[in-house]
């Protein structure tokens, strides 16, 4: 199965994360999922971009028959969603009633940039994949992911991430459109509005290019963009 959709994107874009803030989106906003079997994995993600948060990371292990998403593909509703708002609620929802999801793990609050994350996970090395991803602030529709990578059998792997374009809206770069808790060119919060006309599929991103309110010299970036640590624990 794939979760990326030829479809028109559709439903409303969620707001909490701008009502509450990132990190108490990431606490109420969707439930812990039960969880299942294999060994334990530690999930180590340091973000190396200079200028770019990281929103709570949304963690899938899954068979390898599913795909977070596909590059020249439109986004599905649930990854537009963590791409535009850093809320990874409704497609952790999805994930989770998926017969080819093993577990979903989330993480709560931003990772700044030169700071790392750990989180666990369980999954079977030699039948499940490992998937990442989040949204990257303050963009309108960046977000860092792995899809469907080998879990280790023993010991550990690095991966390198790198940052796409969920293609669900028009890259703007400005502070009404961009949702996040403070940015020094806004002022304050950023304010998430929803301007649309995106580029319609998945690519690579094109970076910040001042078109807006943000400066490409503090931040844009680089691919690669985080250095992903995964090891077997157990």
């Amino acid at each position: 199965m794939k979760l990326s959709n030829r479809s028109t994107r559709q439903g409303v874009r969620a707001n909490l994360v701008l009502a509450l803030g990132f990190a108490m989106a990431a606490a109420v906003s969707f439930p812990v999922a039960a969880a299942r079997d294999g060994p334990l994995y530690e999930v180590t993600i340091t973000n190396a971009t200079y200028g770019q948060q990281f929103t709570p990371l949304l963690l899938v292990t899954h068979r390898s028959s599913l795909r977070l998403f596909e590059v020249g593909t439109p986004a599905s509703p649930g990854l537009a969603t963590l791409a535009e708002d850093g809320n990874v609620g409704p497609l952790r929802a999805v994930l989770d009633g998926e017969p080819a999801v093993n577990m979903t793990a989330a993480g709560a609050g931003l990772t700044n940039p030169g700071t790392t994350v750990t989180l666990t996970i369980r999954g079977h090395p030699l039948r499940d994949r490992l998937s990442i991803a989040a949204m990257l602030i303050p963009t309108n529709d960046a977000f860092v992911a792995l899809n469907a990578v080998d879990l280790p059998v023993n010991g550990s792997a690095t991966y390198t991430a790198r940052v796409y374009d969920a293609g669900s809206e028009i890259n703007d770069e400005k502070c009404s459109s961009i949702p996040g808790p403070n940015f020094d060119e806004c002022g304050g919060p950023g304010g998430g509005g929803t301007p649309g006309n995106g580029e319609g599929y998945v690519h690579v991103h094109r970076g910040i290019h001042g078109v807006g309110n943000f400066f490409p010299a503090d931040r844009t970036w680089q691919n690669p963009v985080a250095f992903i640590r995964v090891t077997r624990v157990q």
